[in-house]
């Protein structure tokens, strides 16, 4: 630690160069007190916290989503809460009554199984109470109808000639087998806005791509709905015993 009552502005330099301040005029020539010669800068960082800084909520991020989508994760969640929770949770109360839990594999593995699905559950809680409903096939006034937006079903070409089709859906709707892209992956934030004919660049860390819009579309886009799995079927069935 460096101190000098006859130079302070020496003595000061370190904290401002840190903190990205400058010394005006007016500052030259103060005096330090010498009756703590620790300067500001580090009492503050040595002086322990109350408690931890807590940041202010923000905005919540929209989860746009067709219908279809939406209606999946609803089925899934009243699925989980229902039907699949309820018969774990009676494996548990049944191993749990035959002694030793240390060892008793159906209760450890209910007990794990308990908490992936009510983490499952919480989040689609936040999903669905997040969502954004927009129908694909729904009219758009004007211009809209062949702009790229949510929704929008997009045939582009690449640089090499090659045509392909993707449709833009909420990042709970991805599937690339089918080509649904999620709205905000990188290539639909480049098609975002754009109309047939327009030319975009797919920015990529290794390469930028140039695409051309050949058409835009509003469509419905069909979603697989939600299927129960088999092992938490057979849980239920074996519950109604």
């Amino acid at each position: 630690m460096y101190h000098s009552t006859s130079s302070p502005c020496t003595s000061r330099l370190p904290c401002e160069e840190l903190l990205g301040l400058r010394s005006g005029p007016s500052e030259v020539g103060l005096t330090t007190s010498t009756r703590n010669p620790m300067p500001d800068w580090q009492m503050r960082t040595k002086r322990p916290l109350r408690g931890p800084v807590r940041e202010e909520a923000g905005t919540a991020l929209k989860n746009y989503i067709t219908p279809a989508g939406l209606q999946r994760l609803k089925d899934e969640h009243l699925f989980l809460l229902s039907r699949e929770r309820p018969a774990v949770v009676e494996i548990v109360a049944w191993a749990a009554s035959n002694g030793d839990r240390s060892e008793n594999a159906d209760y450890l593995y209910g007990k794990r199984r308990l908490g992936q699905i009510d983490s499952r559950i919480r989040f689609l809680t936040k999903r669905i109470d997040a969502a954004v409903v927009v129908d694909p096939a729904a009219p758009r006034p004007g211009s809209a109808a062949t702009r790229v937006f949510f929704g929008a079903t997009v045939t582009y070409k690449g640089a090499a000639g090659l045509e392909r089709v993707v449709s833009i859906v909420g990042i709970d709707e991805v599937d690339l087998d089918r080509g649904y892209i999620s709205w905000r992956s990188p290539l639909a934030n480049a098609l975002m806005k754009a109309s047939p004919g327009d030319r975009v660049d797919l920015r990529a860390p290794a390469k930028t791509e140039h695409l051309e819009i050949i058409e835009v579309e509003y469509s419905p886009i069909p979603m697989d709905p939600f299927r129960e799995p088999l092992g938490a079927q057979s849980k239920m069935s074996g519950s109604q015993v």
